[in-house]
């Protein structure tokens, strides 16, 4: 079953401890679709947009060839979840859960399966 990003982000917010979840552009900065509360997610799209881009000019000046499966930010209280989407260079998911709450291991598995089933 193919899912819209609506139904992408909608389906991770069914994960226990998540807070909120984010479709960006990281060659824009955009914010294209999002959900939940919790987190200023315009600032969060561009603020994890210079993440993402400061990951891939470092593994490029490293020689690494490869691709990034994710990137996870723990804080005291939340977790950061930064997933590109494979299938569509130059997006990503921004997901964020509560750390008291959430199982981290369950939600990056939501977010790989969601992802593979999405159509942009």
């Amino acid at each position: 079953m193919a899912l819209t990003p609506k139904e992408l982000l909608d389906q991770l917010m069914q994960v226990e401890g998540a807070m909120c979840a984010a479709l960006v552009d990281y060659n824009s900065g955009m914010l294209l679709e999002s959900v939940g509360t919790g987190v200023d997610l315009d600032m969060a799209a561009a603020g994890n947009t210079e993440v993402v881009r400061a990951k891939m000019r470092t593994m490029k000046s490293l020689g690494l060839n490869d691709a990034i499966e994710d990137i996870l930010i723990s804080l005291g209280k939340q977790y950061h979840i930064i997933r590109p989407v494979e299938k569509h260079d130059g997006l990503f998911i921004y997901y964020v859960l509560d750390r008291g709450r959430a199982n981290l291991a369950m939600a990056r598995r939501k977010v790989l399966e969601a992802e593979a089933q999405t159509v942009i």
